[in-house]
């Protein structure tokens, strides 16, 4: 119907059943044969037949999918507390290549400052890009590059800082970051704020907006941590409509959902608190416990540790085990059933390879390998003392009993605890068994 590229501003003339009207908007892709769509100033998409388009008027040939307009820039009031804002991507980061019409990572950190001026209203904020990434691309490495900002960012004053990140594995890089500010039995000297958004920054129903205010105002005016529960938190929309955002512990929050904005909750335990965005601005409401820690530099984790991931069901075979074992990683992290159980046990006579199974994880933990049991289960904790199988599983040595929270908290601070005792076995499993930053709660039936 035209020559006009995708990318292009556009104004289309349309006749409908209601009469003619006109849209402005952004060329993109069509959605579908025969269809015209552009993309409106607030997120949506509109698409129509080619037969309904009157006229479409190219407005301003400048405007490509990497020159929107952006808010322009306002003075933040020099008597506003400090915040640090550290870039890593994710959706927060993303908007719609208009030429094809998908997703893709390429906001800057200053970017997400300028599409909200509000912010300027609560904080002086710095930046600092560490990327662009999609969180499922995210290494320890990268856990070690968020606690080196995070330290120099308190090293120059930061009263908060806030991370933003890809939601997939927000949870995971949020519980390495309380352990290694608070493993140890410190707290870091100010707020550590998780945040991200489902929906991309230039769709109309973006989250990102509310989860941004709200993570700043946290990190500039909310309490400063004490205790390991709060030493880094998530804030994520509490409900699916705006308005009041929930403050996860990092070391018990996980993603359940996969696209809506309400997704994270926290696990075995009750969400920290909230923050209302009320007219008269935002207001916490956050609930700390009576501990009181002193500040300690964070410890980093050792970028070379292996550990392998496997999940117990139907499907696990003994040389699955065996294979991984032969590549000599640093520990093996089981994904168990209900209590954190394993197929290793043959009733019926009939599955020999369960038995394999159990001779080899026996075996691995007898020659110094490390086991760690967790479970599958969305709530509840690894209790392998209810039946004999789990109490078989402790007997042979294998880990896990006890922790709370979702299997990313077992996972992290299995690497935690690699990475500080460097082979001191006993250290190691000393540690292992005590409650460090609340992941370890009492168990109840």
């Amino acid at each position: 119907m035209s020559d006009l590229e995708a990318g292009s501003y556009v104004r289309l003339r349309i006749v409908t059943r209601l009469g003619e009207q006109s849209h402005e908007g952004i060329l993109l892709a069509p959605a579908d044969s025969g269809l015209v769509t552009i993309k409106l100033e607030n997120g949506y998409n509109l698409s129509h037949p080619t037969s309904a388009i009157k006229e479409m008027t190219l407005l301003d040939s400048e405007i490509t999918s990497d020159s929107k307009a952006l808010v322009s820039k306002q003075p933040m009031g020099a008597d506003l507390p400090l915040v640090t804002l550290i870039h890593t991507g994710g959706t927060i980061a993303s908007k719609v290549d208009y030429a094809t019409g998908a997703v893709i990572a390429r906001f800057e950190p200053e970017e997400l400052i300028d599409s909200v001026p509000e912010l300027r209203e609560i904080a002086r904020i710095e930046t600092t890009l560490l990327g662009n990434m999609f969180s499922d691309d995210i290494r320890p490495r990268h856990w070690n590059q968020m606690i080196t900002e995070t330290q120099a960012a308190f090293d120059r004053g930061s009263r908060g800082v806030v991370i933003t990140h890809g939601t997939d594995t927000m949870g995971t890089s949020a519980a390495a970051m309380s352990f290694a500010w608070a493993g140890e039995g410190g707290i870091p000297p100010g707020p550590i704020v998780f945040t991200g958004s489902q929906r991309s920054s230039d769709r109309g129903s973006s989250d990102a907006r509310e989860n941004l205010i709200a993570s700043v105002h946290l990190a500039a005016h909310g309490p400063t941590p004490n205790s390991g529960s709060d030493a880094a938190v998530v804030v994520m929309h509490a409900g699916s409509s705006d308005g009041i955002m929930a403050i996860h512990a990092g070391h018990s929050v996980r993603k359940t959902h996969s696209s809506r904005r309400d997704a994270f909750e926290s696990i075995d335990r009750q969400p920290l608190g909230s923050i209302e965005l009320a007219s008269e601005g935002p207001i916490v409401t956050m609930t700390q416990n009576d501990e009181s820690r002193t500040t300690l530099p964070p410890l980093t984790y050792n970028e070379n540790t292996k550990i392998a991931e496997l999940i117990a069901g139907a499907h696990l075979q003994p040389e699955h085990l065996q294979a991984i074992i032969a590549t000599n990683p640093d520990a093996i992290h089981l994904h168990g059933t209900g209590l954190g159980h394993l197929p290793t046990s043959d009733p019926n006579g009939d599955s020999p390879e369960n038995i394999e199974i159990h001779s080899t994880i026996r075996d691995y933990v007898a020659g110094g390998g490390i086991a760690v049991a967790t479970t599958q289960t969305i709530r509840g904790p690894v209790h392998m003392d209810v039946y004999s199988k789990g109490r078989d599983l402790r007997e042979i040595g294998v880990l896990g009993h006890g922790m709370n929270g979702p299997p990313e908290t077992s996972l992290v601070k299995l690497h935690y605890l690699l990475s500080r005792d460097n082979g001191n076995r006993e250290r190691f499993l000393q540690a292992w068994a005590s409650n460090l930053i609340g992941e370890r709660d009492e168990i109840k039936n």
